[in-house]
Protein backbone atom coordinates (compact mmCIF):
# COMPACT_ATOMS: atom_id res chain seq x y z
CA UNK A 1 0.00 0.00 0.00
CA UNK A 2 1.00 3.74 -0.49
CA UNK A 3 1.84 5.82 2.20
CA UNK A 4 -1.50 7.86 2.02
CA UNK A 5 -3.41 4.48 3.03
CA UNK A 6 -2.36 5.14 6.44
CA UNK A 7 -4.88 8.05 6.53
CA UNK A 8 -6.98 6.34 4.47
CA UNK A 9 -11.13 5.06 5.99
CA UNK A 10 -11.43 2.62 3.71
CA UNK A 11 -8.23 1.18 4.16
CA UNK A 12 -8.80 1.35 8.13
CA UNK A 13 -11.68 -0.05 7.82
CA UNK A 14 -10.00 -3.15 5.74
CA UNK A 15 -7.32 -3.42 8.41
CA UNK A 16 -9.85 -3.49 11.22
CA UNK A 17 -8.69 -0.50 12.93
CA UNK A 18 -12.89 0.70 12.45
CA UNK A 19 -14.96 -1.55 12.41
CA UNK A 20 -18.66 -1.00 11.36
CA UNK A 21 -22.38 -2.14 11.57
CA UNK A 22 -22.76 -5.30 9.21
CA UNK A 23 -19.05 -6.20 8.52
CA UNK A 24 -17.82 -7.59 5.42
CA UNK A 25 -20.89 -9.07 3.74
CA UNK A 26 -18.15 -10.57 0.69
CA UNK A 27 -14.65 -10.47 0.85
CA UNK A 28 -11.17 -12.34 -0.59
CA UNK A 29 -7.18 -10.99 -0.57
CA UNK A 30 -8.31 -8.15 -3.23
CA UNK A 31 -12.11 -7.15 -2.57
CA UNK A 32 -14.43 -6.15 0.04
CA UNK A 33 -18.02 -5.70 0.19
CA UNK A 34 -19.82 -4.72 3.05
CA UNK A 35 -22.81 -1.92 3.85
CA UNK A 36 -22.21 1.56 3.56
CA UNK A 37 -21.68 3.58 6.97
CA UNK A 38 -21.43 7.39 7.99
CA UNK A 39 -19.66 8.57 11.14
CA UNK A 40 -21.98 11.51 10.56
CA UNK A 41 -25.17 10.20 10.63
CA UNK A 42 -25.90 8.28 13.43
CA UNK A 43 -29.45 7.89 12.57
CA UNK A 44 -28.03 5.48 10.25
CA UNK A 45 -27.26 5.70 6.20
CA UNK A 46 -29.80 4.92 3.29
CA UNK A 47 -30.95 0.90 4.38
CA UNK A 48 -28.93 -1.61 1.86
CA UNK A 49 -26.63 0.59 0.33
CA UNK A 50 -23.62 -1.48 -0.29
CA UNK A 51 -19.27 -0.97 -0.87
CA UNK A 52 -17.57 -2.55 -3.21
CA UNK A 53 -14.08 -1.93 -2.53
CA UNK A 54 -10.39 -3.01 -3.87
CA UNK A 55 -8.47 -3.82 -0.79
CA UNK A 56 -5.31 -2.26 -2.47
CA UNK A 57 -5.12 1.49 -1.69
CA UNK A 58 -6.45 2.78 -5.21
CA UNK A 59 -7.98 5.94 -5.77
CA UNK A 60 -9.80 4.89 -9.18
CA UNK A 61 -10.69 2.08 -11.91
CA UNK A 62 -7.72 3.34 -13.87
CA UNK A 63 -5.21 2.19 -11.29
CA UNK A 64 -6.86 -1.38 -10.96
CA UNK A 65 -5.17 -4.60 -12.02
CA UNK A 66 -7.21 -6.67 -14.54
CA UNK A 67 -7.83 -9.17 -11.84
CA UNK A 68 -9.23 -6.53 -9.30
CA UNK A 69 -11.27 -5.05 -12.29
CA UNK A 70 -13.01 -8.39 -13.09
CA UNK A 71 -13.12 -9.41 -9.43
CA UNK A 72 -14.98 -5.93 -8.66
CA UNK A 73 -17.46 -6.79 -11.42
CA UNK A 74 -18.65 -9.76 -10.26
CA UNK A 75 -19.58 -8.94 -6.86
CA UNK A 76 -20.99 -5.68 -8.03
CA UNK A 77 -23.42 -8.22 -10.24
CA UNK A 78 -23.98 -11.17 -6.96
CA UNK A 79 -24.74 -8.10 -4.70
CA UNK A 80 -26.84 -6.62 -7.01
CA UNK A 81 -28.81 -9.90 -7.34
CA UNK A 82 -29.12 -10.66 -3.65
CA UNK A 83 -30.86 -7.21 -3.08
CA UNK A 84 -33.61 -7.72 -5.99
CA UNK A 85 -33.79 -11.47 -4.42
CA UNK A 86 -33.54 -11.11 -0.28
CA UNK A 87 -34.60 -7.21 -0.24
CA UNK A 88 -37.19 -7.30 -3.07
CA UNK A 89 -35.19 -4.50 -4.78
CA UNK A 90 -37.16 -2.80 -7.49
CA UNK A 91 -33.93 -1.36 -8.96
CA UNK A 92 -30.16 -1.46 -8.03
CA UNK A 93 -28.17 1.60 -9.06
CA UNK A 94 -24.06 1.58 -9.15
CA UNK A 95 -22.47 4.69 -8.49
CA UNK A 96 -18.47 5.92 -8.31
CA UNK A 97 -18.22 9.38 -7.29
CA UNK A 98 -14.79 9.52 -4.80
CA UNK A 99 -15.24 12.79 -4.15
CA UNK A 100 -14.78 12.44 -0.14
CA UNK A 101 -12.68 9.14 -0.03
CA UNK A 102 -9.67 8.88 -1.93
CA UNK A 103 -10.25 5.13 -2.35
CA UNK A 104 -12.01 3.53 -5.11
CA UNK A 105 -15.54 2.44 -3.70
CA UNK A 106 -18.38 1.70 -5.77
CA UNK A 107 -21.72 2.52 -4.28
CA UNK A 108 -24.22 -0.44 -5.03
CA UNK A 109 -27.36 1.09 -4.15
CA UNK A 110 -31.60 -0.63 -4.10
CA UNK A 111 -34.51 1.36 -5.09
CA UNK A 112 -37.58 -0.14 -3.62
CA UNK A 113 -41.11 -0.12 -4.94
CA UNK A 114 -42.69 3.06 -3.93
CA UNK A 115 -39.77 5.56 -4.01
CA UNK A 116 -41.42 8.67 -5.74
CA UNK A 117 -39.74 9.18 -9.30
CA UNK A 118 -37.74 12.71 -8.43
CA UNK A 119 -35.82 10.58 -5.68
CA UNK A 120 -34.30 8.20 -7.91
CA UNK A 121 -30.82 8.10 -8.69
CA UNK A 122 -28.27 9.75 -6.18
CA UNK A 123 -31.61 11.68 -4.65
CA UNK A 124 -32.52 8.65 -3.33
CA UNK A 125 -30.25 9.68 -0.53
CA UNK A 126 -32.16 13.08 0.11
CA UNK A 127 -35.47 11.26 0.37
CA UNK A 128 -36.94 12.64 3.69
CA UNK A 129 -38.55 9.22 4.07
CA UNK A 130 -35.88 7.09 2.82
CA UNK A 131 -35.40 3.66 4.67
CA UNK A 132 -32.49 4.51 7.20
CA UNK A 133 -30.60 1.82 9.14
CA UNK A 134 -29.57 1.62 12.78
CA UNK A 135 -26.60 -0.73 13.90
CA UNK A 136 -28.91 -3.64 14.43
CA UNK A 137 -30.45 -3.44 10.95
CA UNK A 138 -27.83 -2.92 9.04
CA UNK A 139 -25.90 -5.99 10.77
CA UNK A 140 -29.49 -7.91 10.29
CA UNK A 141 -29.80 -7.23 6.45
CA UNK A 142 -25.98 -7.98 5.98
CA UNK A 143 -26.85 -11.66 7.58
CA UNK A 144 -29.72 -11.65 4.95
CA UNK A 145 -27.60 -10.71 2.08
CA UNK A 146 -24.92 -13.07 3.12
CA UNK A 147 -27.48 -15.92 3.06
CA UNK A 148 -28.32 -15.11 -0.61
CA UNK A 149 -24.54 -15.17 -1.44
CA UNK A 150 -24.33 -18.27 -0.14
CA UNK A 151 -24.41 -20.03 -3.45
CA UNK A 152 -22.53 -17.50 -5.79
CA UNK A 153 -18.96 -17.42 -5.79
CA UNK A 154 -17.34 -17.64 -2.39
CA UNK A 155 -15.45 -14.15 -1.07
CA UNK A 156 -16.23 -14.88 2.03
CA UNK A 157 -12.44 -15.22 2.90
CA UNK A 158 -13.28 -18.16 5.54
Amino acid sequence: MVSEASDCFVCQKHSGEIELPGGAIQQDDLIYCGHAWSLEEPQGIYLGACIVEPKRHVASWADLSDVEAERIGVVIRDISQALKNSESAEHVYVFVLGHHVPHLHVWVVPRFAGTPREYWGLQLFEWPERVRGNPQEVEALCDRLRVELSGSIDLSGQ
